[in-house]
């Protein structure tokens, strides 16, 4: 397997609002920069998609070290909350439906087909890599304002 590392974030204007999102992959020495948003969408599901994308971006069962700013992303598998969640069929501990469910089984569907190892970023802070995928991402979002 090869060792990828994926950089994402998520920008949204009004939230709900227009909305982007942006991966870097980094594959040895080959970066591709992945973005891509939509009008009226959260901040939420585009965290979402840019986990989405730089992991369907990669053809082969692969080792990626995925690096998000967002808790709601890096929480959901690293505390155990989508395995509660797909245990109570897609409800929240409070038995609530759980928000993005569509997103989520996507997502959950990659990270199954990959071994990820999910790390939490402050962010805007002193990631440079962070900081380009913020900057990737609004850019993405400013296409639909």
């Amino acid at each position: 397997m090869n060792n990828v590392e994926i950089y994402t974030d998520g920008s949204c204007s009004g939230n709900p609002g227009p909305g982007g999102w942006a991966a870097i992959v980094i594959d040895g020495e080959d970066v591709n920069q992945l973005t891509g948003g939509e009008p009226q969408t959260t901040n939420n599901r585009m965290e979402l998609m840019a986990a989405i994308q730089g992991l369907a971006s990669l053809e082969e069962p692969t080792d990626v070290k995925l690096y998000t700013d967002s808790a709601y992303v890096s929480r959901a598998f690293n505390d155990g909350w989508i395995k509660n969640w797909k245990k109570n069929g897609w409800k929240t501990s409070s038995k609530k439906p759980v928000k993005n469910k569509e997103l989520w089984r996507k997502l959950d569907a990659q990270n199954a087909r990959h071994d990820v190892e999910w790390i939490w970023v402050k962010g805007h802070a002193d990631n440079e890599l962070n900081n380009l995928a913020d900057a990737l991402a609004v850019d993405a979002m400013n296409q639909y304002k």
